[in-house]
């Protein structure tokens, strides 16, 4: 096997490990392979990415060899990982999301008495992060205030309009299938 063949597969090898790999195992996955060309062919690695200025990098740690990132890129990993965090929606968060979309404009009370708790605090992430809207406020006793999905929700979940949602028999059929379906059924009334 020629240099850049051996460099390009230890490349492609610590990007795929995620861990730690030591000479050892490398020279067990390269059969036949001197652990000691081994060496040099990471260096040679290590000394491309550090001339190229790159935002990864070859490390020697708890007896292994890794790709990891620069502590220069810290910032923007971090800004990166709150993005990734914030786009998750936990599993009462999408029961929520899914009442106020199919029964919009819907008040948290009506949504309350589907879902069976409390969602005062669901409702208040899904607004701060803009997939839900105060559309108004109902007519009667206390002006509850009536949500509505928004162009957000459209874009989170790849939808040109409300009418690509869909069907709820469609829906409900599914749920059925699953152990829990209660809520599910109970936005079909």
């Amino acid at each position: 096997m020629e240099e850049h063949e051996l460099t390009a597969i230890l490349e492609a090898l610590l990007f795929i490990a995620g861990e730690p790999m030591s000479l050892d195992k490398l020279a067990e996955v390269l059969e036949g392979t001197d652990t000691g060309r081994i060496r040099e062919a990471l260096d040679r690695l290590r000394q491309n990415y550090d001339a190229a200025g790159r935002g990864l990098q070859i490390v020697e740690v708890a007896g292994g060899y890794q790709i990891a990132t620069r502590s220069e890129c810290a910032p923007w990993i971090k800004a990166l990982e709150k993005i990734k965090t914030a786009t998750r929606l936990s599993r009462s968060g999408l029961e929520t999301l899914a009442i106020v979309a199919y029964k919009q404009p819907v008040t948290r009370g009506e949504i309350e008495a589907i879902r069976g708790v409390d969602s005062a605090g669901v409702l208040k992430t899904l607004l701060e992060r803009r997939i839900v809207r105060i559309v108004g406020r109902r007519e009667g006793l206390g002006r509850p205030m009536l949500y509505g999905t928004t162009r957000e929700f459209l874009h989170y979940f790849g939808l040109k309009d409300l009418a690509e949602l869909p069907a709820l028999k469609e829906f409900k059929e599914v749920a059925e299938t699953l152990p829990e379906h209660e809520p599910a059924s109970e936005l079909t009334n």
